[in-house]
């Protein structure tokens, strides 16, 4: 890990119904990228993780200006990761009396972003 020096911002969304192992193949493309790469990215990455890792970077970002006065242009995603969250256990009717269990996987988002140094 680098050295943190700058100031930097974060966000975190828990309890997102999606399972961690889908929604980290969205969150690995913005890792380290710039702030104005990493949603041009999600826009067009045909997953369903990426609505609410937007929200997320959206309110990282808006957490960096609104509470810090970092400038949005020199923003760039310093840290991305996806924790498992709780995992809701539900059951599926199957032949002869029989019960499947479904594992329905909960995820925690967090985003952390940092202004670039200048040099």
């Amino acid at each position: 890990m680098e050295a943190t020096t700058g100031k930097e911002a974060k966000a975190v969304a828990r309890y997102v119904r999606i399972a961690p192992r889908k929604a980290r193949i969205v969150i690995d493309l913005i890792r380290g990228q710039s702030v104005r790469e990493a949603k041009a990215m999600l826009k067009f990455v045909p997953k369903r993780g990426t609505e609410p890792i937007t929200k997320v970077l959206d309110s990282a970002i808006a957490n960096a200006t609104h509470n810090y006065d970092m400038d949005e242009d020199s923003l760039y995603v310093a840290e991305a990761y996806v924790d498992q969250g709780p995992t809701m256990k539900r059951w599926q009717a199957r032949a002869r009396g029989q019960a499947f269990p479904i594992k329905k996987r909960t995820s925690h988002i967090t985003i952390v972003v940092r202004e670039r140094e200048e040099g």
